[in-house]
């Protein structure tokens, strides 16, 4: 069986990094001057933990079949 306190600070700790990564995000699309090719990494790494979020949510919430 899969340690649901292991998964539950797992999962904290991507939503935290996907927080900063959205808060990096808004701060670098503020100025001007920043590189595209940095921002969209960042966007793809967002994606990637949202992904891995989603995944965790699952595995401690599963769906019941009525």
């Amino acid at each position: 069986m899969i340690d649901s306190n292991k998964l539950i600070g797992k999962l904290k700790e991507l939503e935290q990094e996907h927080s900063d990564l959205d808060q990096i995000l808004i701060q670098l699309q503020e100025k001007h001057t920043v590189d595209f090719l940095q921002i969209q990494r960042l966007k793809k790494r967002k994606l990637a933990l949202k992904d891995k979020i989603t995944h965790l949510k699952n595995d401690l919430e599963p769906d019941s079949i009525a």
